[in-house]
């Protein structure tokens, strides 16, 4: 039997992991057939990635991907940058940091506030789980 704090936690985490791709699946869908992907890798793991959106003959630039793993090869990092066309740069959006202890694993969302040039913790995104692997 699941405690109900792990419950809980699980339900968070599979409603957060829902919302998120849903809200990812709908933008990509509007954008269907338009997005190209340009992973990188680097001693056999991905560390980011662009990704580009057809403008019309053209591509420009659209997201870009960062990841970060530890002496394991687990992902510890992963953040979203989007491409600003005004100011033609990268601009910061979104972090998700993994901690791992033992089976546990803990996620915290993080959203990049402009006015104080740092990311901001969402703890109500932050989710603890057991890993079942």
């Amino acid at each position: 039997m699941i405690p109900m704090k792990k419950l809980l936690s699980l339900k968070v985490f599979v409603l957060s992991a829902t919302l998120l791709l849903g809200i990812l699946n709908a933008s990509a869908r509007s954008l269907d057939g338009q997005l190209i992907y340009n992973s990188v890798e680097k001693d056999g793991v991905k560390v980011g990635q662009t990704v580009y959106k057809m403008n019309g003959t053209l591509l420009t630039n659209y997201m870009q991907y960062n990841y970060k793993y530890d002496e394991k090869k687990r992902m510890i990092e992963s953040e979203l940058l989007k491409w600003n066309a005004n100011k033609e740069n990268w601009e910061k959006d979104l972090k998700v940091t993994y901690f791992y202890e033992g089976k546990t694993i803990t996620t915290h969302y993080y959203k990049w506030n402009e006015k104080k040039q740092s990311y901001i913790l969402d703890p109500e995104m932050t989710v603890t789980m057991d890993n079942i692997n």
